[in-house]
């Protein structure tokens, strides 16, 4: 297998994939807007269109206009909105919702919905974006998700699947040549450190938050991932943030995420951080880029 190193005249390409619009705002945000500003190429693919979720923002929930028929349509906008806002490329990849399943026992997901879907079946499509976007670089979430929603798992599986997948001559030819991604690296924005410093920074200024307070009481040490790469996006927090208002009705303008200033979030912890999950190419760790070692040559890849 051969990985393809980019020319020193060549643009550099990521994919973020994501589960439903929004996710793209809360998680990775500051990182794939400073890239595509840099002039990278960032294209966020989405899978599903989110059509099971609810009106999460107190200042719409009692809307009439919103109803279950209109609120795909709206969050599509609302993608584009935050698509516009951090200057990133955007494909669906026309997946229906899975919806939180909430009870005891937990009733079944809906039928024909993305999480339920074979995992060979739903790459399918993600492997024909990579071997079309061919990019060096694919971020996605770890394998609980982020957090255990069926959706962010399924994402997990279907972009390993899809890493291996894509670079396999043999799988699909149909879907395009084959294309082997550089690095896979999983979105590691909500953990324990993080939230630990910024709580402290908090705490030490005077003005400690409750909610990230309470927060913290569901982290432990079996939560910690391992940080391979922490990117600074110090001078994208109000970008992201942008991002994540696009989003009106998942998001809360008054909620706790909004009321930690860039400040504390600049003093105590400054970046994105990610678990490099694989790679292709020799690396050094840790790292500050995502394109780490994706320079001017073209090399063997290791088995």
């Amino acid at each position: 297998m051969t990985v393809e190193m980019p020319t020193p005249d060549e643009t550099l390409r990521m994919v973020a994939v994501h589960a439903h619009p929004d996710d793209e705002s809360s998680k990775g945000a500051g990182s794939t807007a400073r890239y595509a500003r840099e002039g990278a190429q960032v294209t966020v693919i989405t899978c599903t269109g989110g059509e099971r979720g609810d009106v999460l923002n107190p200042r719409l929930r009692d809307d009439p206009s919103l109803t279950r028929d209109v609120l795909p349509s709206v969050r599509r906008q609302e993608m584009a909105n935050a698509q516009e806002i951090l200057g990133v490329d955007h494909e669906w990849l026309g997946f229906v919702d899975s919806g939180l399943p909430e009870g005891d026992p937990l009733p079944p997901l809906p039928e024909g919905c993305f999480a339920t879907l074979p995992v060979e079946e739903a790459a399918r499509p993600l492997v024909e974006a990579v071997r079309r976007l061919r990019p060096h670089v694919m971020t996605t979430y770890d394998e609980n998700g982020g957090y255990p929603h069926p959706d962010h798992i399924q994402v997990n599986r279907i972009s390993v699947a899809a890493f291996d997948l894509a670079a396999d001559p043999e799988f699909a030819p149909e879907l395009g040549a084959p294309w082997a991604i550089a690095k896979l690296y999983y979105i590691n924005g909500f953990h324990r450190q993080r939230f630990s410093a910024v709580a402290r920074h908090l705490r030490a200024s005077g003005a400690p938050n409750e909610e990230l307070e309470q927060m913290m009481a569901r982290f432990d040490e079996s939560t910690d991932r391992l940080l391979t790469t922490r990117i600074d996006v110090r001078d994208y927090l109000g970008v992201r943030d942008d991002a994540l208002r696009a989003h009106a009705t998942q998001v809360d303008p008054d909620g706790p995420f909004f009321r930690i200033t860039h400040d504390a979030e600049i003093s105590a912890w400054g970046t994105e951080d990610y678990e490099l999950h694989i790679s292709r190419i020799g690396v050094k760790l840790p790292e500050n880029d995502l394109f780490a070692g994706l320079r001017n040559e073209r090399i063997e890849a290791r088995a």
